[in-house]
């Protein structure tokens, strides 16, 4: 039981009762992280909108809890626990509902925003009373590996558990699914808990909306450059140049605010320490990693054919991984293992899955051959988030835990929109490269393709077809082939560049003690660097 002096939940409750229906909370707030790309083409489909829009709508959502996240501790600390649960589960079900209804593309950005600021609250509520429930020592290590091997786990659960619905209703569906899926966990909770407050109460004045909305519309629109600026060529357009030149505005008035203001929204002092901006590069980065593997998930639906929900148990595969090494990753941080030696282990399996996959891709496969390198993915992404967070966090003094918790998440979704910019922009390039090059000279295509194409228009011929008619036919199946190969291409060309990354990133950890070793030398004021 916690240690904690105030008694939380009803004596009567179990403690797997209490575990089980926060878990039961959680997880329709993580689903709702993931909804609108769950299925792209679905959501595209059903709204009448372009795949751009589809991500934008989830960048708004994440946009939303980047930053309201720093906000939201004001109203934690102001209302009571089951007070705040209802009031952030309400929201969500009437913005859940609004979607459901919706049809038009602007509200339903506005109302994701909402659904992120709300979503921001339940989460917060979740893992604080995870934290809770654990024992003091080894709290912020658990409670910060559950939480964070539930947001990994969500991308390929919440494709499992959405493929069948979609195939057989429209997706908008499944908000309303996520309706139904709140009431159960927020009413049991609401029954198990004691009406007490976690924090002491601190009233609601000089609320900062003013830095919220600044901030929260530098995001929005870093998220509008990096998701739409391949679609309107970058600069080329004046919606980008605007839009860029608002960040730049925005941020600007941003650092002054902060850098001003008695009580900073999100304090700049968490930069004075070197080590956790080695750990905001290395979030970066692993959030670029992280949006690579959905190569991986295209490949499998665009070339090998299959369909989302057999992607989908392919993915439990990696899911297993991500398990298994969160696991890892937790009691090493408990043991106190050098930091360095969980990283290098995280990238290094990462650089086998990237480089393993680079020789599996193919037209043709045998799903089993992709099973060890998807659990080997899984174990690199799980070895790595709750690490490198912890390592940030801990990298600052207790006054700054908020603010660095904060910044941390401006990091992941910068780390998250440019994984989608990069994405966009090799996908299109890439594979038109190929595309052209491929219908320019068909012999680059692989042997066996071609005979099998001639083969296929003979056969075509001698089962009565007219000629023209089978070649007609031949060349139809030839351009889907060439548009095969040229994603199978585009994929290995992105993995081979993302491997190079990984292996510089490596590099980088190995050297870290020196390069470390050289700052504080340089910097006498310096704290002492967190353990490795």
């Amino acid at each position: 039981m916690s240690n904690h002096p105030v008694t939380v939940f009803k004596s009567w409750a179990p403690e797997w009762l209490i575990r089980s229906v926060i878990f039961l909370v959680i997880l329709p707030s993580m689903g709702l992280f993931g909804l609108s790309t769950a299925n792209g083409s679905a959501a595209a489909g059903y709204y009448g909108i372009e795949p751009a829009d589809v991500q934008y709508s989830m960048v708004v959502f994440y946009a939303a809890v980047a930053s309201f996240f720093a906000l939201e501790r004001r109203f934690f600390s102001f209302i009571a626990v089951r007070q705040y649960l209802v009031i952030a589960t309400v929201v969500q079900i009437l913005t859940s509902y609004i979607c459901y209804q919706t049809q038009n593309l602007h509200l339903l950005f506005v109302f994701r925003f909402l659904q992120g600021m709300a979503n921001c609250a339940t989460t917060s509520i979740c893992i604080t009373l995870i934290f809770n429930r654990l024992s003091s020592d080894r709290a912020r290590e658990i409670g910060y590996s559950v939480f964070y091997c539930i947001l990994l786990c969500i991308s390929p659960f919440t494709t499992l558990i959405t493929a069948p619905i979609i195939d057989a209703f429209d997706f908008n569906i499944l908000y309303k699914a996520i309706i139904f899926l709140y009431l159960p966990g927020t009413i049991l909770l609401f029954l198990l808990m004691n009406d007490v407050r976690l924090n002491r109460k601190f009233p609601l004045y000089q609320v900062d909306w003013a830095s919220f909305v600044i901030y929260a519309l530098a995001l929005c629109l870093i998220g509008y450059v990096l998701v739409y600026g391949q679609q309107y060529y970058w600069l080329q357009d004046g919606r980008i140049l605007t839009s860029v030149i608002a960040i730049a505005v925005l941020l600007g008035i941003h650092v002054l605010r902060q850098a001003k203001l008695k009580r900073a929204y999100l304090s700049l002092k968490v930069f004075n320490y070197h080590n956790y901006r080695m750990g905001a590069l290395l979030i970066f980065i692993l959030y670029i990693c992280r949006g690579a593997f959905n190569v991986t998930s295209g490949y499998f639906a665009t070339v090998l054919g299959m369909d989302p929900i057999h992607v989908a148990y392919m993915l439990l595969i990696n899911l297993a991984g991500i398990i298994l090494s969160v696991i890892v990753s937790s009691r090493l941080i408990v043991m106190r293992r050098p930091m360095r030696f969980v990283w290098m282990s995280g990238f290094a399996f990462l650089l086998l899955f990237h480089v393993w996959m680079y020789f599996l891709f193919s037209t043709q496969a045998n799903s089993s051959a992709f099973f060890v390198p998807l659990f080997i993915q899984g174990m690199g992404a799980g070895l790595l988030m709750t690490p490198i967070i912890v390592f940030m966090v801990s990298s600052v003094p207790p006054q700054l835990g908020g603010a660095a918790s904060a910044t941390g998440v401006f990091f992941r979704f910068t780390g998250f929109c440019t994984s989608i910019a990069m994405l966009n922009y090799f996908s299109l390039s890439s594979q038109s490269e190929h595309v052209t090059r491929f219908q320019h000279n068909i012999s680059d295509l692989n042997p066996a393709v071609t005979q099998k194409l001639t083969g296929y228009r003979q056969l075509l011929i001698s089962r009565g077809m007219a000629p023209d008619q089978a070649s007609k036919a031949a060349n139809g199946l030839l351009s889907r082939t060439v548009h095969a190969q040229a994603q199978m291409r585009y994929a290995m060309d992105y993995y081979e560049m993302i491997s190079w990354l990984i292996l510089i990133v490596i590099l980088l950890i190995a050297l870290y003690p020196y390069i470390n070793r050289t700052v504080v030398n340089l910097k006498v004021n310096q704290p002492a660097p967190a353990s490795y």
